[in-house]
């Protein structure tokens, strides 16, 4: 598993509701999307910065997501073109399901 660290900064003048209404739009795109295993929204509105946490089957499914059109497609939305990071994801503790996710 790959965890994908997204950010980007956003306008200063986008209101908290516009930032949630821009993500909810996203939604559907994300959940139909085989590969992700999970999501995470990201908003700190102390530095304006949004962007999201993706749990992945692969580097490759991850890179394929979030290619360089994708990253066209959200600095045209948000003003920011994102900064991408990935990070090998051996265990998930996901205490809401009871269960542990392993990569090993």
């Amino acid at each position: 598993m790959i965890t994908e660290i997204v950010q980007f900064k956003l306008p200063k003048d986008m209101p908290r509701a516009r930032v949630i209404e821009l993500f909810e739009a996203t939604v559907q795109r994300w959940q139909s999307n085989g590969d992700l295993i999970r999501k995470q929204y990201l908003y700190d509105p102390a530095t304006q910065t949004g962007g999201g946490i993706y749990l992945w089957t692969s580097l490759d499914a991850a890179k394929a997501a979030h290619d360089s059109a994708w990253c066209d497609m959200a600095e045209e939305i948000y003003g920011d073109r994102p900064c991408l990071t990935y990070f090998e994801t051996p265990l998930v503790v996901d205490n809401a399901a009871g269960t542990v996710l392993r990569n090993v």
